[in-house]
């Protein structure tokens, strides 16, 4: 299944500060919120919701489609990601902007604050998604990521009406959308991607509630932290994925766009739902013991041991075979 994935590509500033963000606020004084934390660490990765989704995809044997749009300082971060098997040739370059910056402080409960700051993304409605196709060739899904809005309605639109499954994931962009556009992007998705906290916000932007949503979408895949995944769908009872354990987290920075690629990488393979999810969830594990979003490896071993532990031989025997680890038989 050839995927392309549409969104966002940035530079991340990653700083740690060592409290708890709810001790510094007061109640009373929300209306009139200053704060300021002193963060005891700094670290610079390569980012961008789009880009972290295909260099998962990329590292686990698939040769997904990155569209989105970079800056003039690309150059290395293009090497880096071409080298991890992304097809990044559909990126639009900025003749006069930088690549975007996302700025994020997480505290030690692993809460974060976070700033995003678009940069050349701002040019990404000018992709034509059409053009993409014709270069590649046939598409098995379009996952519509975090972009400027515009961008993200476009390419929803230009899927559609190629007849393209669409994989609808707002997430950060939701508080951008209007009822319009959050409506369009939702409607007629195979998947629909949110964590626990965008579900609430999504059903309250479009104004339908559970049901309605489900009735539009193929599935509905929350997000729910240490909690794992749960999967909705309107023709059967919610299936609840427990997350892969770990006594090492470090930076939560990521692990949804990782859990996204597993996911995705499970389904190319034909592999059902819930087991595509166990791989999202093992895969999202990794990134949760390393700090920035592609700052990891995907060792066969390794991952043949999380998803034992957690979900037994069969799911192993029944994911099968990644890179570096032959096929059964």
């Amino acid at each position: 299944m050839g995927i392309a994935v549409t969104g966002s590509i940035a530079t991340d500033h990653l700083a740690t500060f060592p409290g708890r963000f709810a001790d510094q606020i007061v109640a009373e004084q929300l209306a009139t919120i200053s704060l300021s934390f002193l963060a005891d660490d700094l670290q610079v990765r390569r980012g961008g919701v789009a880009a972290n989704i295909c260099f998962g995809l990329g590292l686990l044997g698939l040769a997904p489609v990155l569209v989105g749009a970079a800056g003039t300082d690309f150059a290395d971060y293009d090497a880096r990601l071409q080298a991890s098997g992304v097809d990044t040739k559909s990126v639009r370059l900025s003749a006069t902007r930088h690549t975007a910056r996302f700025m994020c402080t997480t505290d030690d409960d692993h809460n974060q604050i976070a700033t995003f700051y678009p940069g050349a993304m701002v040019e990404a409605e000018e992709i034509d998604l059409a053009e993409v196709v014709a270069r590649v060739g046939a598409l098995g899904l379009v996952l519509v990521a975090p972009d400027v809005p515009a961008a993200m309605v476009r390419h929803t639109r230009a899927a559609h009406a190629a007849g393209i499954p669409v994989a609808a994931d707002p997430s950060q962009q939701l508080a951008r959308l209007d009822r319009e556009s959050a409506r369009l992007l939702v409607d007629g998705a195979r998947y629909l991607f949110t964590n626990t906290y965008e579900s609430a916000l999504l059903r309250q932007l479009t104004g339908w509630d559970e049901a309605e949503v489900l009735a539009r979408v193929g599935a509905w895949i929350v997000t729910r932290g240490a909690d794992g995944v749960s999967i909705l769908t309107a023709d059967g009872p919610a299936e609840h994925i427990p997350a892969v354990a770990t006594d090492r987290p470090s930076d939560p920075t990521g692990v949804g766009d990782a859990f996204r690629a597993g996911f995705l990488a499970g389904l190319s393979r034909g592999l059902p739902r819930s087991r595509a999810a166990q791989l999202g969830c093992a895969v999202a594990t990794i990134v949760l013991e390393s700090v920035g979003t592609q700052e990891y490896e995907l060792a066969p071993g390794d991952l043949e041991e999380r998803l034992l532990r957690a979900y037994g031989p069969e799911a192993v025997a029944e994911i099968g075979a990644w890179p570096g680890r032959p096929a059964a038989g």
